[in-house]
């Protein structure tokens, strides 16, 4: 079957929103893959501002924004459409949202963005709350990408994710475990920020700083470190435990982001020590794979144990997860299993996602 899906993402990084029209075909159950038309749309002032201060809203003023935002995204979903003239060219669209909530403590997570609006924008159908069913379930519903990871690249027993979080799946003896690592590139955009930027560049102000020891071994010592799979991480944890670490600006701004790149790139070897991933082939993908200081830490400390991290081409750096949303979305419509529940710990996998049908 050959199946043509537009996959959405909206990372907690905050650059935009990601639009990835993918060609998805299975054959006696391999899967394959092109991302034929991309882009990633900046947020309008006015959304990146509610955005960063959406957990902050009265319910009544989310809610509107919930519908209001699945509009917009609806809006330039179709502009998208046009622009790449896919009328009646597209099967279906998937929606991951903005999260704004994640505490699968509370077997809770929001993620704004409408499919009922998106689905009568575009007169399609939508697939949108791919988190829910498996946070219901007592899972922690993320990372969310690991199961595309297995169908897509059968032969990669490593996929490491530098978005606004780190992110890690692990693929080996038949088992995949998979979780968030740490706070990565949101940190880095909001230290960025204070220069007036809105990246370090091939991280070349972290390059020429010096690393603070104190607060990086304060931020290697943070409670969520210890914690066992499966876990997850809420954006809170970045925004008020690490980020306050790295904001005092008694320091220079340079030397906090290389003490930020450290944390970092500490945190994932630590990771893949731990797992035994000696002579792994690591597939990076992210806004962090083009972080060139950030490889090169990383790849610096793990050069005694044989860990060779590899970039793919750049659309599936940019737009993986987009691509990944988009086979969710082709697995949902085919009410096939959605989650890896090793990679989430819920009670058992389900078929995840609301399926809005934007005409009959």
């Amino acid at each position: 079957m050959v199946y043509r899906v537009i996959g959405t993402m909206s990372g907690s990084s905050m650059d935009g929103l990601d639009i990835a029209y993918c060609i998805i075909e299975e054959i006696r159950g391999r899967w394959t893959y092109t991302i034929e038309h991309s882009a990633c749309i900046p947020f309008p002032v006015q959304w990146k501002n509610t955005l960063e201060h959406i957990t902050s809203l009265p319910a009544r003023e989310l809610m509107r924004a919930h519908t209001a935002f699945g509009a917009w995204m609806g809006a330039e979903i179709n502009q998208f459409i046009t622009k790449h003239q896919l009328e009646h060219k597209v099967h279906l669209v998937a929606s991951h949202g903005h999260t704004v909530f994640h505490e699968p403590q509370n077997k809770l997570s929001f993620q704004l963005g409408d499919g009922a609006a998106i689905s009568v924008a575009l007169q399609l159908p939508v697939v949108s709350d791919l988190r829910n069913m498996d946070v219901a379930l007592g899972g922690q519903g993320a990372p969310i990408v690991p199961l595309a990871e297995q169908l897509l690249w059968p032969e990669t027993t490593c996929f490491l994710n530098l978005g606004g979080i780190a992110n890690i799946s692990i693929h080996q003896n038949d088992r995949v475990l998979g979780f968030d690592v740490c706070p990565a590139n949101r940190i880095l955009n909001e230290l960025a920020a204070e220069a007036g930027l809105p990246f370090d560049n091939d991280g070349n102000l972290a390059a020429s700083g010096a690393c603070l020891p104190e607060v990086l071994a304060s931020l290697n010592a943070l409670d969520y470190y210890n914690i066992p799979a499966p876990k997850s991480l809420p954006n809170e944890m970045g925004l008020h435990q690490v980020l306050p670490l790295l904001q005092n600006t008694e320091y220079a701004l340079n030397d906090r982001l290389r003490t930020a790149v450290e944390h970092i790139s500490d945190q994932i070897h630590t990771v893949l020590v731990n797992n035994n991933m000696a002579n792994a082939e690591v597939m990076v993908s992210g806004g962090g794979a083009l972080n060139g200081f950030l490889l090169k830490r990383l790849n610096e400390k793990s050069e005694s144990i044989h860990i060779n991290y590899t970039v793919p081409n750049m659309e599936t750096v940019q737009y993986k997860e987009a691509l990944a949303m988009a086979l969710l979305g082709v697995l949902r419509w085919r009410e096939e299993e959605t989650v890896l529940v090793s990679v989430t710990g819920a009670q058992r996998a389900t078929v995840g996602g609301a399926l809005w049908m934007g005409q009959v």
